[in-house]
């Protein structure tokens, strides 16, 4: 794998690209499997895991609250707990990792003790405060002073019991975080929602099939709520499949260079939302005008860099979301796309228009790419570079958050890149 470069700028090949390349396992499953085994008690085996810096930190926070992570190998994790955690000796360092900080935020409120969530100075720009005033109303101590991390959390041992209601408009991983926390509450707990959408109510399907898999016992009681049995987690060897959001770089590579790239997996195989992208993808280069990003959002740098090579213009709509990861994806996508050609792609409210212009490919437009410290827009605008020459992904490592060996990937597709 490249290391520790400043820029890398991606030659077009000029060749469909041919290969088999199989995506790294499903970030988002990762995180919410090993923070689960952490609260089962016994040992997990999990397989067919990510290896990353977000889940790296999401196991190094374990390690710091008593819970035993074992890595036999490159995609498995073996996890022993007693099902409770312990107090950590100092904060939890977190990163820019959301899943781990959401998530936690809500488990450490079953530990004795006070622990600070925290994480690095992208993190800190991210609202966590909905999941706070949530953690509030069960009489659980919280406070994040700014509305972002860190975040300090008195824990009492458990997780209450009774009725919370939780705004998940903003971000889905609050709803997620409550819910794999409840098992460990005196008694059942309720969690529902509030507000009129929730972003990407898919991953909450993904919590709640992790959680029956370590023996949560979960209901939906009405379409906003869910009823939550204290009957704590056990463990389990839980498998976890290919992560549906690195995979949608290689179907849009296939369609952009009309090659043949075989993932190894089916596509039955996912159940992420992000793997709804590919319906899009394989309509290009005739992609609709309008395209709902909001049950997609992790895919919708993806689609939009493609969007720019598409027949005619195409908006990005229920994608105010991207906002608030990383970094502003809305804002990054509407700046970095104009970089390559003035007017590109523009931002019209919280929507993205990309204008679209087919003309690009072949072109040679010397352009560097800021990726905002972002993973997703990197490996979005490596697509970019497939077909127009010039095209440089400044802080290529970025893409170390959940996909490390994605420039290797491209490499054994005959993708040739020069590193500096």
């Amino acid at each position: 794998m490249l290391t520790k470069l400043k820029s890398l700028t991606i030659i077009p090949p000029g060749h469909p690209l041919r290969g088999r390349v199989t995506p790294p396992g499903s970030k988002s499953i990762t995180n919410r499997a090993l923070l689960l085994a952490g609260l089962a008690q016994g040992t997990s085996r999990l397989s067919g895991a990510l290896k990353s810096k977000d889940t790296a930190l999401m196991a190094a926070a374990l390690l710091q609250m008593g819970v035993r992570v074992e890595e036999p190998d490159e995609t498995s994790f073996v996890v022993t707990s007693s099902g409770r955690l312990a107090a950590p000796a100092g904060p939890l360092m977190l990163g820019n990792a959301g899943t781990a900080v959401r998530f936690l935020t809500a488990a450490v409120a079953t530990i004795e003790g006070t622990v600070v969530v925290d994480g690095d100075e992208h993190m800190r720009k991210r609202p966590i405060g909905p999941l706070v005033e949530a953690l509030r109303s069960l009489g659980i101590a919280a406070d994040a002073p700014t509305g972002c991390p860190p975040v300090m959390v008195e824990g009492r041992g458990g997780f209450g019991a009774g009725r919370v209601e939780i705004d998940g408009g903003l971000s889905s991983q609050y709803v997620s975080a409550l819910l794999m926390a409840a098992p460990c509450g005196s008694g059942p707990v309720e969690v529902a929602l509030t507000g009129a959408e929730i972003g990407a109510k898919g991953y909450v399907e993904l919590t709640l099939a992790a959680m029956r898999a370590f023996g949560a016992k979960v209901e939906k009681t009405d379409a906003r709520t869910w009823r939550v049995e204290p009957t704590g987690y056990r463990a389990t060897d839980f498998p976890i499949e290919p992560d549906a959001s690195a995979a949608t770089y290689l179907w849009a590579a296939d369609m952009l260079t009309g090659g043949d790239i075989d993932l190894g997996v089916p596509m039955e195989a996912f159940t992420q939302p992000d793997a709804a992208a590919n319906r899009f993808i394989k309509m290009f280069p005739k992609l609709p005008s309008v395209i709902d990003g909001s049950q997609m959002q992790d895919a919708v740098p993806t689609l939009a860099v493609l969007a720019a090579f598409s027949e005619a213009p195409v908006r990005f709509t229920g994608i105010a979301n991207l906002r608030v990861k990383e970094c502003d994806r809305v804002a990054a996508l509407a700046t970095e796309l104009s970089r390559i050609r003035p007017g590109l792609a523009r931002e019209e409210g919280d929507d993205l228009v990309v204008v679209a212009d087919p003309s690009l490919a072949g072109q040679t437009l010397p352009t560097s790419i800021e990726t905002y410290a972002d993973h997703r827009i990197a490996m979005a605008f490596s697509l970019a570079g497939l077909k127009i020459g010039g095209i440089t992904i400044l802080d290529p490592d970025c893409v170390g958050k959940t996909y490390p060996g994605y420039w290797d990937a491209l490499a054994s597709l005959g993708v040739e890149m020069e590193g500096r």
